[in-house]
């Protein structure tokens, strides 16, 4: 039984580290896209895609905001860890946005998508 035990957890560590090493799925960014950071005001200003703009999912206005644009646009969504960017995905294709890309994090975004981390 031990030695089952420990079999599957050199196993687990394996999966896990091995799936950190992967890299993000290429994006191809149509020209006219929009790339959305939505992360908070205090994030994006630390640093954020060329040319995204910040609209904060945590906003109680994050709704409002997304109702303003074209839901037949072409949008890229990241935020720090992923987590956020999937959220803001789902709010928009549930409000009837069909080309939604959830890029997950900064870093994994600028990866997948070739546009440089920047801050202003």
């Amino acid at each position: 039984m031990r030695t089952l035990l420990t079999l599957l957890s050199l196993a687990f560590a394996a999966t896990l580290t091995l799936a950190g090493c992967s890299s993000p799925a290429p994006v191809t960014v149509g020209e006219d896209a929009v790339i959305i950071d939505v992360r908070t005001p205090a994030e994006y200003a630390e640093g954020h895609l060329d040319g995204a703009v910040n609209i904060d999912v945590s906003s109680p206005a994050f709704a409002d905001t997304i109702a303003e644009l074209p839901a037949d646009g072409e949008y890229v969504v990241y935020c720090r860890s992923g987590n956020r960017s999937a959220q803001a995905a789902s709010i928009m294709r549930d409000h009837g946005f069909e080309h939604v890309i959830d890029a997950g994090a900064l870093s994994d975004a600028s990866t997948a998508t070739g546009i440089d981390i920047v801050t202003e």
